[in-house]
């Protein structure tokens, strides 16, 4: 790993700084981008996630996997695998500067040992999600026909009349959650970013057919989840129910911004959105809720560690997150600011402590910042085998989302470099992400407000290369071509 990469932070330094997080195989040895910020918490909980990112890599005789438990569980497939995180591990994993783990774990999943379709998964996107960070397209172009055939497996088992994909609820990952099983957001939200995806890789293979039959997947998934999972009443996106009749659970809750996550809704939809700083919905102090927290099944008991009945999960959290910078980057809309992001961004690092150390498990008392799951397993008598399962559990995104969010780097297939910070200049006095390896080149990203920090300038400077692209006294969008 090359270490000279870093033109502003101090390599030797930072892994110093955060070694007491320990793990044998480090994240510093495999090549991340460095950060540095007035926010500690970010920062730690940051260089905390890729330790934990890194426990789970292990190599099996068919290449490396990527796991969600570090202890075995009785669901999971093969090496421990469940593909229900496996979205977020790519969005994740997509910034180590070495790929190889990533592209393994892609592959992997279309062998004889994958258990693929076990729980929904977005697994044509998040993919394409991390060729659109390295530039090599090479692994999406090699698995197309698989990707190919997992839609069309998609749609024999879980399409229904009426165009919509149906879910249980816990293969969802989401159990004991308000709404049930029925036509959600999340599985149709998925089925669409994969078809979107998949013509995006056909386009870039030149197989025009593909392209038409996967776009018009894509356009009429998308048309549905905009009329019919939409409910104008609640002004929100909503699971419906099993039934003949379509009717609408009842319940917003927080899977109603997955669409964002894809870029599935209209201007128009951007609405829904005012609800998520609400305290009568989904604002808390460690949210947010996944479930409205005006319904009367709002955190309602049940003998069950994992509820998604209001809960926070990180999970939820991050999908939420990618959510709202989709929305502030790609929507013409008035509700959401940039310091909405940093905010939450905020909300979710406190949330991931277990008293004064970083810890990461399953769900979270939305109010009290405890770990459910946790907490219900070290209750029982006797204590059970698997009361620690979810220390350092790996289901879902931190990392990406100071990288793409607060640094603002914005993945696409094209040259062009879209650098757009998620957080207002009262937010920080300081940050710096350095080191993002992005199509081959390494960018930094600097805010300094009063220049006195880094002393390269006052404001907002990006370099490509080490050489400075652009610099201006505040934070706005720069792009550039490499």
């Amino acid at each position: 790993m090359k270490k000279n990469v870093y033109k502003i932070l101090e390599y030797e330094k930072k892994r110093e700084q955060y070694s007491e997080l320990g793990t044998a195989f480090s994240p510093f040895d495999i090549g991340i981008p460095l950060v540095d910020m007035s926010n500690k918490t970010i920062e730690q909980i940051y260089y905390f996630r890729w330790h934990t990112y890194c426990k789970h890599i292990k190599l099996t005789p068919i290449g490396y996997v990527i796991t969600e438990f570090l202890p075995d569980v009785p669901w999971a497939g093969k090496y421990n695998t469940i593909c229900c995180p496996a979205g977020h591990h790519f969005y994740e994993g997509r910034w180590l500067h070495m790929q190889n783990y990533t592209t393994d774990y892609a592959k992997f999943w279309f062998t004889e040992d994958a258990s693929l379709r076990l729980y929904s998964f977005w697994v044509a996107d998040s993919i394409l999600a991390m060729c659109k960070v390295t530039g090599d397209l090479t692994v999406a172009k090699e698995l197309f026909e698989d990707l190919k055939h997992n839609y069309f497996e998609w749609e024999r088992t879980h399409l229904r009349e009426g165009g919509f994909f149906y879910q249980i609820d816990d293969r969802d990952g989401m159990e004991f959650s308000i709404s049930g099983s029925g036509y959600r957001p999340t599985i149709n939200s998925y089925m669409c970013g994969d078809a979107y995806a998949i013509y995006q890789i056909a386009k870039l293979l030149g197989k025009e057919d593909d392209s038409r039959l996967f776009y018009d997947k894509y356009s009429e998934l998308k048309e549905i989840i905009n009329t019919k999972l939409w409910n104008s009443d609640a002004d929100f996106y909503m699971s419906l129910s099993e039934n003949k009749d379509y009717n609408f659970s009842g319940v917003r809750e927080e899977i109603g911004y997955v669409p964002w996550y894809f870029n599935i809704p209209d201007d128009k939809k951007t609405t829904a959105w005012r609800l998520l700083n609400d305290e009568n919905y989904f604002k808390a102090p460690f949210g947010p809720t996944t479930a409205e927290r005006n319904h009367p099944d709002f955190m309602l008991k049940y003998p069950h560690a994992c509820l998604w009945n209001g809960p926070s999960w990180p999970f939820a959290t991050s999908q939420t997150l990618t959510a709202l910078g989709n929305l502030l980057n790609n929507y013409n809309q008035n509700i959401m600011k940039k310091s909405d992001y940093y905010g939450l961004l905020d909300t979710y690092s406190k949330s991931q402590y277990l008293g004064e150390k970083p810890f990461i498990d399953e769900d979270i008392d939305p109010f009290t910042g405890a770990w459910i799951a946790r907490d219900y397993l070290h209750n029982q008598t006797p204590l059970p085998d698997d009361a620690e399962r979810g220390k350092d559990y790996n289901h879902s995104t931190f990392c990406d989302l100071v990288i793409s969010g607060l640094a603002g780097i914005r993945a696409s297939l094209d040259a062009t470099v879209t650098v757009n910070p998620l957080f207002s200049e009262n937010d920080l006095d300081y940050f710096c992400a350095d080191g993002i390896l992005y199509h081959g080149y390494y960018i930094t990203v600097v805010w300094d407000k009063t220049g006195e920090h880094y002393n390269i300038g006052q404001g907002f400077t990006v370099f490509c290369d080490g050489e400075k692209i652009k610099t201006m006294p505040i934070l706005d969008t720069i792009k550039f071509n490499i």
